[in-house]
C-alpha cells in the first residue's frame, strides 16, 4: 500500500486550528482490516466493526462536535487493492457562526481508492447562521475501483427558528478515474443569494443531498432501476448520470427525509455494484 501523504498544516496568517486524520485500509486474511492511523488534533475512529463479515465498517469521530472559525479538518482515506471499507458519522456535522472577523471553517476530504470498494456516507451537515463554510472533497479511483459518496447539508435551523440570514458555503466535488476527470462541481452560495429563492436555484428550499455512485459495469441500467423505482414513490429526487458515474439530487427541506431518500438509493444499488446485500450501520438507528 501506498504511503499516505501529511497534509501542508502550515502555519497562515489567520487562526488556523488544524487537525487531520489519514486512514489506510488494506486485504486481510478473511477481512479487511485498518492497517494504518495518524491524527492530529481532534480527530479519531472508533475500533472498527465487521457487521457483515470481510467488510470494515469505521466511524469517524470528532469530540467538539462542530467547527469554529479557525478549524480546518483534512481526512485522508486510502483503500488498498480489495479492501473495503464504509465509513460514517455517528452525528450530523455542525459549522458554527464564524467570529466577529469572519474567519472560515474549512473541511477537506482526499479518498483514494485502488481497485478496492469504498463507501463514504457521513450525516447531514448543519450550516448555522453566519458560518463561512469550505467544504472540499476529492476522489481518486483506481483500476476496478467502486465508491459510494454521499453527501447533506442543511442551511440553518429552521425548526429552531433560526434560519441562514447570513454567511456563505462553498462546496467542492471532484471524482477522478485514473487521473481523469469524470465529475467536477463547485457551488458557492452567500445567504443573500438570489439563487436561493429562485425557481432555477433552491426555490426557498435549504436541504440539498447528493449520493454519487462510480464503478457500475453498466451504470445506465442503474439509472433505470432508481427511475423505475421513484415512480412509484413520494420522493423529491433526481436521477442522472454522466460519464460512468451515476448522481442522485435531493432538494428538499428536512434532513432526516434526505438521508433516508438517498440511502434507500444506495440501498438498491448496492447489490448491483458491490454484489453484496445492504448492511445499515448501527449507528444510524440510534
Amino acid at each position: 500500500m501506498n504511503q499516505v501523504s501529511k497534509f501542508n498544516l502550515s502555519t497562515q496568517t489567520e487562526r488556523h486550528w488544524p487537525a487531520f486524520l489519514s486512514l489506510g485500509f488494506d486485504e486481510g486474511m478473511e477481512r479487511t482490516c485498518l492497517r494504518q492511523m495518524a491524527f492530529q488534533g481532534p480527530l479519531r475512529v472508533q475500533r472498527p466493526f465487521y457487521p457483515e463479515g470481510e467488510v470494515c465498517h469505521v466511524y469517524l469521530l470528532h469530540p467538539p462536535g462542530g467547527l469554529v472559525s479557525g478549524d480546518d479538518l483534512q481526512v485522508q482515506v486510502t483503500c488498498a487493492e480489495r479492501s473495503h471499507a464504509l465509513l460514517t458519522t455517528p452525528s450530523a456535522g455542525k459549522i458554527y457562526r464564524a467570529d466577529s472577523q469572519g474567519g472560515a471553517q474549512r473541511q477537506q476530504v482526499r479518498i483514494r481508492v485502488e481497485d478496492a470498494c469504498c463507501e463514504w456516507m457521513p450525516m447531514e451537515t448543519i450550516i448555522f447562521d453566519g458560518a463561512h463554510a469550505r467544504l472540499s472533497t476529492r476522489v481518486d479511483l483506481y483500476g476496478d475501483a467502486r465508491f459510494v459518496g454521499l453527501d447533506v447539508f442543511c442551511l440553518g435551523r429552521p425548526k429552531s427558528g433560526l434560519p441562514f440570514l447570513s454567511g456563505s458555503v462553498e462546496q467542492r466535488l471532484a471524482i477522478y478515474h485514473q487521473d481523469r476527470p469524470l465529475l467536477l462541481e463547485r457551488q458557492y452560495l452567500a445567504a443573500d443569494d438570489p439563487l436561493f429563492r429562485a425557481m432555477s436555484g433552491f426555490h426557498t428550499h435549504l436541504v440539498s443531498g447528493t449520493l454519487v455512485i462510480a464503478g457500475l459495469q453498466d451504470p445506465q441500467m442503474g439509472v433505470e432501476q432508481l427511475r423505475a423505482h421513484l415512480g412509484t414513490q413520494q420522493t423529491t429526487l433526481s436521477v442522472t448520470q454522466r460519464m460512468g458515474v451515476i448522481v442522485v439530487r435531493y432538494l428538499g427541506d428536512c434532513s432526516e427525509q434526505a438521508l433516508q431518500q438517498l440511502r434507500d438509493c444506495w440501498q438498491r444499488l448496492r447489490p448491483l455494484l458491490l454484489g453484496k446485500a445492504p448492511c445499515l450501520p448501527r449507528i444510524w438507528n440510534t
